[in-house]
Formats: C-alpha cells, structure tokens, sequence
C-alpha cells in the first residue's frame, strides 16, 4: 500500500490539480486529491481521503469507498464490455482502503446484476482487469495482469498471481490462492491452493490459514475434509457425503461442503 501523507490521513482539504476535469455531478469527499489530467464524469463519489492519480478516467456511475488510492491511468466505470449490453443504467462500487494499480480497468456492470463490485482492502495491481458483474471480496489481491471475465465471483482473502485468466462465472473460494500463470476455467474452492494450465489442487493453503489466525483444530478439520474429498478414489459425490458425515461440522468444513456443491462450473481437484 502506499504511504499516506498526514493531509490525507487526517482528511485535510479537498486538493484538485488545474488540469484535472471533474463532472459537476461528481462528488468528492474531504481531503481527496486528484493528480494532473484525471478525469471524473458524471454520479462518481469519491470518499473521504481518497488518492486519483494521474490521467486516471472515472468515467461514471462510479462510487469509491475512503482511503483509496487510484494510481496513474487507471480506468474505472466504462461500460462493459459485454455485447448484450444496451445502455441501461449500472454501477462499480470498490470499498474502503483498496488499491488500484497502474492501468488497471474496472467496468461497470450490467443488468444481470446492475453493478460490479470490490470490497475493502483489496489490491488489484497493474494491467489487472475486472469485468462486469464481477463480485471481490475483502483482502483481495490480483497481481499484475490478472484477466478476469463477467460474472466472476472472488470471495474473501483470496490472492491470485498474475498473468492469470479466470473464465466468466467461476467462483475462487475464500481463502484460496492461485499461482501465477494458470488459467482458471472451473471452480476453486474455498481454503485450498491451486495452480496450472488447466489448474490443479495442491492441498490447503496452509501457510495463509496459519497467517490469518485460523486455530490447529480448524486447520485439521480442513485438511481431514480436503483428503475425504480430493484424496480419496470416491468420486466427489460420494466424498461429499463421506464428508457431511464424518468430519465435524465446524463453519470452515461447511462453507467448504456448500461450496461444492453449489458449483455449476464444475470444481478443479
């Protein structure tokens, strides 16, 4: 994350460079600054604190939470790049303290869902791409050309490595890590590590579960879960139940279960 200098930690006032062009329907909160040559159309509200670098385009219905930092030609709120797409109205919403890299795009949604979608202290790196509709959770990290189609689901603390494709609707579980350079056309689920052209599973993402705090016990109920589950010579759907019955039912191992079974892209194992 960037540094922050005490004008902005502190929300002092409002700092807008001559160059920049700002909609009068814009909003900014106190203490944002807006580099040389930015642009920000119409319905954008920028929060308290907030950093838009240079040549950054906001091009509309856009809100970005406090906090932020919007680095040099980033691209927010442009249409979707979807050719369904008509007009209607749609939105990007990106919480709190998250970090937009260098040239990264962000498109609005479209009315499959009406927005697109990025949670707090996330940080999406340089040349990253977030389609419409898509849905980030908290702590998301995409590393630098990250490509992601419509519909994709990333749900909490989940780290992708970069030059990765995920393929529109598949859903990263939280937790999860993604090696660089894979290609991601299924489902990965929650808690795990996954990476390759086509992925595969390589067991829990130990290290991350025991950085984020999760107990012993949780982590073991996890790993006797992933065994049953991806370990075994049962297909899935018999895994699955051996699962239901014999590991305790604590809410990691479930949302693990639930997971899978919502699936409707399929799972990588």
């Amino acid at each position: 994350m960037r540094p922050r200098d005490a004008a902005v930690e502190t929300h002092g006032p409002t700092d807008v460079h001559p160059t920049a062009v700002i909609d009068p329907d814009a909003e900014l909160g106190t203490g944002v600054r807006v580099g040389p040559w930015a642009i920000i159309g119409p319905r954008v509200q920028i929060g308290d604190g907030t950093e838009i670098g240079p040549r950054v385009l906001i091009e509309k219905d856009t809100t970005v939470g406090e906090g932020c930092w919007l680095a040099n030609g980033a691209v927010l709120g442009t249409d979707p790049q979807d050719l369904k797409y008509q007009g209607e109205p749609s939105t990007l919403t990106i919480g709190d303290r998250t970090v937009v890299r260098e040239f990264a795009t962000l498109n609005r949604g479209t009315s499959a869902s009406g927005s697109t979608v990025v949670g707090t202290d996330c940080l999406l790196m340089a040349y990253s791409h977030v389609a419409h509709d898509c849905e980030l959770g908290n702590h998301v990290v995409l590393a630098n050309s990250v490509n992601m189609g419509g519909h994709v689901v990333i749900e909490d603390w989940v780290i992708v490595g970069g030059l990765t494709p995920i393929h529109q609707f598949v859903r990263i579980g939280a937790h999860a890590f993604v090696g660089g350079g894979s290609r991601v056309p299924q489902d990965i689920p929650p808690y795990c590590r996954a990476a390759g052209n086509r992925p595969k599973l390589y067991g829990l993402n130990a290290i991350g579960l025991e950085r984020r705090g999760f107990s012993v016990e949780v982590r073991k109920a996890l790993k006797r879960a992933y065994r049953l589950l991806f370990q075994s010579e049962e297909n899935l759907s018999t895994a699955l139940l051996r699962a239901e019955r014999e590991v305790e039912p604590i809410p990691e191992v479930k949302h693990l279960l639930q997971f899978i079974q919502s699936s409707e892209r399929g799972i990588t194992t």
